[in-house]
């Protein structure tokens, strides 16, 4: 059932009459009393109107020209002034006239918001399209009293196929979106499964750590007993060999004092037995033994003394020929002694001449010395290219002897006029 608000007036007289009156009043939902020829009463309808708003190549804000279709519920405001606005526009019309009136301003508020937008903005988010179309066409809709319910985009399409491109790069976006996605799952898939047998071979060796860890606990637990069964069982072997040691050391201590007593026995026997052969030899043996060393010792004595007074006799014989020797060699020493300095003081009478004396009769001796390698020699050839050349360096070696002299005796030789003149030296 339609509730349709009534409005009526009464007119009357300025002055004094019984229906002078100018008074409206809006019902909606009940109802109310109306005079019959008096009373101007009509109705508007509150039902939802659905509109379908239509553009048709309106360009947008990148200058594609689009279609555009909607669909738009919208009613007349119930609240009183809102009420009495609709009453005051749409009074007297039918639905169809109210329904051009919003259609218009709802199809120009979107023309005027196409020419704002891109087609991306309008294509892809039409939500946010319509509600941009609700919000800016809501305040001129609401000035006539009507309210929008509801409105959405039902289409959008153009002539020049921009969209089915946007739609086909839209479309290999996802398809390689969608080829990355698969990609990406498959590397997930190889990643997990890796983790997953990582994981495996993890608690694997897990496992059979805490296996061998078990294993060498109980081969360490074994052993332990093993030793411990040893370190007992020797133990007790060591103490059986030790007992068993000293059962043989009491027997073998009763054996020894056996074979003392037996021992005993022996040398008791034996002592009288050699008692009686002493008292045998005493009488066979040692008696004429004792004479016979008795004789041979004073034989030795005899020889012994004997050769003491040899060895004295030589010895003093030996050391008197010694005193003789060291006398003579005293003399002989004390005989060069005194010559030696009488030759001393004859030199110091003679000075640098007897020096030089020495010197020259030493001088055959030390080049006999000097010269003994070369008795060895057959022949010496000397070379020279000029006969002056040889007689000069014989002249050199000749000059350089005094000097070898000075330096091994201290004797100037170059000081003697004949060798001055020898060599050639000046005084």
């Amino acid at each position: 059932m339609t509730t349709l608000p009534l409005f009526w007036s009464c007119d009357a007289p300025a002055e004094g009459g019984c229906c002078g009156s100018d008074n409206k009043q809006y019902i909606y939902g009940g109802w109310a009393w109306a005079w019959w020829c008096i009373s101007d009463t009509q109705r508007i309808s509150l039902e939802i109107m659905t509109l379908q708003p239509r553009c048709e190549d309106v360009e947008t804000a990148e200058g594609v020209a689009l279609t555009v279709t909607g669909v738009a519920q919208v009613k007349i405001m119930t609240e009183k002034e809102l009420l009495a606005v609709a009453c005051e526009q749409f009074l007297g019309k039918n639905v169809q006239d109210i329904k051009n009136v919003v259609l218009q301003t709802l199809e120009g508020h979107l023309r005027s918001i196409l020419g704002t937008l891109t087609v991306e903005q309008i294509y892809q988010d039409r939500d946010q399209f319509a509600k941009l179309v609700r919000e800016v066409a809501a305040p001129d809709v609401g000035r006539m009293g009507i309210e929008i319910l509801s409105f959405t985009i039902k289409d959008v399409y153009d002539k020049v196929s921009y969209l089915s491109s946007l739609g086909k790069t839209q479309t290999a976006i996802v398809q390689r979106d969608a080829d990355i996605g698969v990609a990406e799952a498959e590397r997930d898939a190889g990643i997990r499964e890796a983790e997953c047998k990582k994981e495996m071979l993890d608690i694997k060796f897990m496992a059979d750590t805490k296996v061998a860890n078990s294993k060498r606990a109980f081969e360490m637990q074994k052993a332990a007993f093993s030793q411990e069964i040893n370190v007992k069982t020797a133990e007790a072997q060591l103490a059986y060999e030790l007992q068993g040691a000293k059962e043989q050391q009491k027997i073998r201590q009763e054996e020894i004092e056996i074979e003392v007593v037996q021992r005993r026995k022996q040398i008791d026997v034996e002592e009288k037995e050699i008692i009686r052969t002493e008292k045998e030899l005493m009488a066979t043996v040692k008696l004429p033994a004792e004479a016979e060393a008795h004789r041979m010792q004073q034989i030795a004595e005899g020889e012994k003394v004997k050769q003491v007074l040899i060895a004295r006799a030589e010895g003093e014989k030996i050391r008197k020929i010694g005193e003789a020797e060291a006398l003579v060699i005293e003399a002989i020493g004390k005989a060069e002694a005194e010559k030696m300095k009488l030759k001393a003081e004859a030199y110091q009478q003679y000075g640098e001449a007897a020096k030089i004396a020495m010197v020259l009769d030493a001088l055959p001796q030390i080049a006999a010395k000097v010269s003994a390698p070369l008795s060895k020699v057959d022949e010496i050839v000397i070379l020279s290219g000029e006969n002056h050349k040889l007689t000069s360096d014989l002249n050199r070696l000749l000059a350089e002897v005094p000097a070898s002299v000075h330096a091994l005796t201290g004797v100037d030789l170059s000081k003697i006029p004949l060798i001055q003149k020898a060599t050639g030296a000046k005084a």
